[in-house]
């Protein structure tokens, strides 16, 4: 397995393992996310995994937050933002590979932490978090009220 980081918009398999991870957004949007990416290198890291034949078969997206991080006591702090491994690739270390490609980064970057978040309803990704060596540390809610005339 080759872990590269993405360096282009261009990069193979970098678009195609997006629109699996995050399925309602945009292809235009995703683009623009993956330009601004690029363009940043020192705030954003992505991560492609190929088999030993080539085909991409995993993702990982990270970021540096400097704001308040829930669960953290450090910063600045990189942020696992998205993984994702095709589901004919999984249990075969690829996002371990990727989290460890992550974690260099954040290093790299000075951080002491790497943290990460998944939806309550997902406990599928809650059990991927934890065999990757994430602990839980809180659980929240977020609540919104719509403002008159907004």
């Amino acid at each position: 397995m080759l872990i590269e980081r993405c360096t282009s918009v261009e990069q193979l398999g970098w678009l195609e393992l997006r629109q699996a991870l995050w399925t309602d957004c945009a292809t235009e949007v995703q683009l623009l996310e993956m330009a601004e990416h690029v363009a940043i290198p020192q705030r954003f890291a992505d991560f492609v995994a190929y088999s030993d034949w080539g085909k991409p078969v995993g993702l990982a997206e990270a970021a540096m937050r400097t704001d308040y991080v829930n669960g953290t006591t450090s910063t600045p702090v990189a942020f696992l933002e998205g993984i994702y491994v095709l589901p004919e690739s999984r249990r075969q270390g690829v996002a371990a590979s990727l989290v460890a490609a992550v974690c260099g980064w954040a290093r790299e970057c000075g951080c002491d932490e790497l943290a990460s978040d998944a939806a309550l309803e997902n406990p599928l990704s809650h059990a991927v978090h934890r065999a990757l060596g994430f602990e839980e540390t809180e659980r929240v809610v977020f609540f919104r009220k719509r403002l008159a005339g907004g």
